[in-house]
This record gives C-alpha cells, structure tokens and sequence, in this order.
C-alpha cells in the first residue's frame, strides 16, 4: 500500500498523528503531550507512526494547529503591517482598526492610509484609482514593516482595485514583502474583511514557519509529500497557500475533531462534544460538516468574517484540577500537558477530572488507588458538576428543541456521561481520542463564493448555476478531482434595500483530493 495519508492535529495538550489508508481504516495512530517548540512533538508522532508503515507509503500529510491563533491570543510572533484601505472618499469617516484592542492595533500597525478608489456594491467603479498615493504609500512602509494589507471597497464583487494596489506595492517593496488582499480572505463586509486582511498579514511570517517546520520534520523522516494544512470550515489549504493565507487555518482544532467525529461515527447531523485535556468544545453536524457561525467571529479581541464552525466551549477536561471542599470547582485551571507527571493517578499530587473519573469507573487509565482520600460519593457529586455543565453546553448548542445523538471524543470523551437530556444516544467511536488527527486525514479540498448578485441582470437561476459553477472551479483549482465535486451549501439572502432584486449568495464545494488513480482528463472538467 502506497497511497496513505497521515493526519496530525497539534493541541494545547497533546499533539496527535493518525495514518489512514485510501478506504479510511486507521493503519496507527499515536498521541504525544504538546512540546514548548510545537515541532519536537510533531517528529515524536511522526516518528512512532512511520515505523508502522514507512516513508515510502506515504502520499499526503496533512497537518492542523492551533500556533496561529495562539500568536494572535498571546501577542506574539506577529509581523508588523501596512494596511492600505481603497475606498476613499466613501469610508473616510471610520478610521482602519478603530475597534480592535490597543495592545494589539500597537503591536501589529505600521503605517496606515486610506486612498481614492473602491467599488459599488454590484461591480461599477465608486470613483478612479489614485495610483500614486498608493506609490506613495509604498514608499512610507519601505523598511518599517514586514508584511501589507490591501482592503478595496466591495472587493469581492470586484478585485481590480486590490490588485492593481497589489502590484503597485509589490513593484515598491518587492516580492520578498508579503501582502494581502481582503478579497481572497475574507466576506462581504468592509471592516470585518479588512481586520481579516490585517490579521492575515501579521500571521504570514507565523504560517511560514508553521509549514516549512512541518516541511523539514517531514524530510528528517524520508517523507517527500504533498503537504497540506486543514482550514476553518474543515476543508484543505495547500502548503503554498497555507503559507501565503495563514488566517484561513485559525479554526482548524476544533473543525477536524468534528469532521473526524462524523467520519468515525457515520453520522451527518449531530452535536459533537470534543474533551481535550484543557477545554471541552461543542459543536453541531449538518451533513457532516460544522455549522459555520452566522456571527462574525472575534479573534483576540478582533471581529472578522472567516468561515468559522459555530462552537460553544468552556474551561473543562480531562486535566481540570478540582477542589472538592464546598462549593466544588472543576477547573477552569488545567494541568494541561503535565497530566502524566502532575494528576494523582499518576502519582503527582494534583486532583483532576480524569483522576475523579477513574474513581468512579469512567476510565481505567490512572490509578484510582492513589486518590484514596476522595470517596466513591465525593467523586460522583463532582461528576455531577461536570455533567451539568456538558448538559448546558448540548442544550445550547442545538438549534431545535428536537432530540440529536451526541459524538463523544477527544482525550478527555470519558468526563462525557452515558445519558445526557435531550441526547438520544452517546456515541463514542473507536479512534475517538485521536478524532482531531483523523479529521484532518481525511479532509477534503474545497472552494467557496460568496457575492452579491443582481439577477435583474440575466435571472435568478442563471446567477445561482453561475456562483455554484465558480465554488465546484475553485475546489477543483485547490486540488479537488473534478468528477466527484459536490455543492454541500448554498445560501440566498435576499438584499431588499438594493435596486435590481439583489441577494448574496454563499455556495461551498467539496471534493476528494486528486490520487495517483485519478485521470488527468478530471483536472479538465472545469477548465
């Protein structure tokens, strides 16, 4: 067998590999605690699955982490930006990240200008490029930062603007300075896309590092591949890409637990509670794939518009310290990584969740017999804690009073109770603790619209077969074969308050990547 792909998921806690064959069976799989230098966990687990099926099996390796938006989260490693806004004399009135935190706006802005340009809502230029404020611009950023950021005004109807600023910057700076155009990272919505375009390029340097020290680990253990990171909405991002787009993967967590909890349990609509050693996330499955927020999402203080999965979390799992004395707490402080040497049952002297668990039959991985001072009544009245608290979280997450299963995984699934209100079943599949790894192994490439139509201008259905044509073309242009690409959404809202019967449109296309028996005739379908 030569066409395996290996997952691997880095955590807060542990960092998990998976290698899955071309039919989804799980070859290995290995968990790891989460090192200081993210790396050294990631040639740990590769290290240990490799020697179960070698290097030269190995077709894909596909990676997701949370390092992005910890950076964002922890104020560090961030590159310093240019942000330029095309929209004057529309958008003069709100200054470029007037709302973000100031600790961050300091620590990320360099330079700032707004200039003449932009676009109306359905494509027509507002007003004509001024190019040489741009150049000028250009000129004021020239060794004062580290990467730029472009927004236009309504760019996704219309990039010209972002572009032509695009290569007008580049031709200043050169091509060693990364820049960002909000068009390609984010919705409609000017501010929301321009703090995504920001965000983006002050993570640029942070994703660079992510995949080339993915990229290295990998040619450390023979492994030449193709190389790819999971985004938000639980699809596949190239390396190159990755690297170049780094804001697309700050969901990924969560998102391949979820896509891995539907691939492992055969189940397209449920809720999906994902226990790690920290924090326990909950989300919900609608044909088998997150239900994306239909909030704009904050980021470190940040509002954006990324396609990010709806989640509720709360600070509880698996290495949750407990105080059992009245009033009992659990969490929200966490042992985290240290569970092994810190928790009872593995003779450090710190009370956790998991310890508590093991007292009352839940798991057999500690031992009990080292918390003799917690009677079996103490321990199940703070498992009553924890179990309300996961009843809440279920509840609030369902959009719908109706009865759903529920999808238990993670390291942590066994804090889960067997019976939970509202909860028709606990489905707890096999490979559950590494679902995050195995999600990430079986993703598939993707690719979206989302534009405003006027279908005044040809008709409804036209503009609706041209926007699902144009997100099957982009899944195909990210690696997907073209024979087997699917519409999985699509979404209508009507834009009454504009002339011409407009509505925007959202369309996602999903597709198995490209194999070595794929037919390069499929590539053509949509060319």
């Amino acid at each position: 067998m030569n066409d395996l792909r290996i997952g691997i998921d880095v955590g807060g806690t542990n960092t998990d590999a998976v290698v899955v064959s071309p039919d989804g069976t799980v070859v290995d799989w290995h968990k790891t605690a989460t090192t200081d230098d993210l790396f050294d966990g990631i040639d740990t687990a590769l290290r240990k699955v490799l020697s179960t099926c070698g290097a030269d099996a190995v077709r894909q390796v596909m990676l997701g982490t949370t390092h992005p938006v910890n950076a964002i989260i922890g104020r560090s490693g961030l590159a310093r930006v240019g942000v330029l806004r095309v929209a004057a004399p529309a958008t003069l009135s709100i200054s470029p990240l007037a709302s973000w935190p100031q600790d961050l706006a300091d620590l990320v802005v360099g330079h700032v200008a707004i200039v003449r340009g932009g676009h109306e809502f359905q494509g027509d230029p507002l007003v004509d490029l001024d190019r040489d404020a741009i150049r000028r611009f250009a000129l004021d950023c020239r060794d004062t930062v580290a990467a730029v950021a472009i927004t236009g005004l309504n760019s996704p109807a219309n990039p010209e603007h972002e572009q032509e600023a695009l290569r007008i910057v580049t031709e200043v700076l050169g091509p060693d300075v990364p820049v960002t155009v909000g068009h390609e990272v984010g919705g409609l919505g000017l501010l929301e896309r321009e703090n995504s375009a920001v965000l983006n390029a002050a993570l640029t340097r942070i994703g660079r590092t992510v995949v080339e020290g993915l990229e290295q680990s990998l040619a450390r253990r023979g492994v030449g591949t193709d190389v790819y990171l999971t985004q938000n909405d639980g699809t596949l991002l190239a390396a190159d890409e990755a690297v170049r787009r780094p804001v697309l993967t700050l969901g990924s967590g969560p998102t391949n637990s979820m896509r891995g909890a539907a691939f492992l349990s055969g189940l397209d609509d449920a809720i999906v509670m994902d226990v790690g050693g920290t924090s326990t996330d909950v989300g919900m499955l609608v044909g088998s794939f997150p239900r994306e927020s239909a909030f704009a999402v904050e980021i470190g203080g940040v509002r954006t518009n990324y396609r990010m999965p709806d989640l509720l979390a709360v600070g509880l799992g698996g290495g949750s310290i407990v105080e059992p004395s009245e009033p009992v707490r659990v969490g929200p402080d966490s042992v985290g990584h240290r569970i092994t040497t810190m928790a009872r049952g593995f003779g450090g002297d710190v009370l956790t969740l998991t310890d508590v668990s093991a007292i009352c039959g839940r798991t057999t991985v500690p031992q009990p017999d080292r918390c003799t001072d917690i009677d079996p009544a103490t321990a199940a009245s703070i498992l009553a804690v924890s179990d309300e608290r996961l009843r809440v979280l279920a509840d609030r997450i369902k959009a719908s009073r109706a009865n759903l299963p529920l999808v238990a995984v993670g390291g942590g699934a066994h804090v889960v109770p067997d019976s939970i209100p509202g909860v028709t079943q606990v489905v707890r599949p096999p490979h559950g603790a590494v679902a995050n790894a195995i999600g990430a192994a079986i993703a598939e490439a993707s690719g979206t619209v989302d534009r405003t139509y006027r279908y005044d201008d040809s008709s409804r259905d036209d503009c609706l077969a041209q926007a699902r044509r144009d997100a099957e073309l982009e899944a195909v242009r990210a690696g997907a074969d073209a024979t087997a690409v699917r519409v999985t959404a699509l979404t209508e809202v009507p834009l009454g308050y504009m002339p011409g019967r407009c509505a925007r449109v959202q369309v996602k296309a999903v597709g198995p990547l490209l194999t070595v028996q794929d037919t390069p005739e499929s590539a053509q379908q949509f060319a």
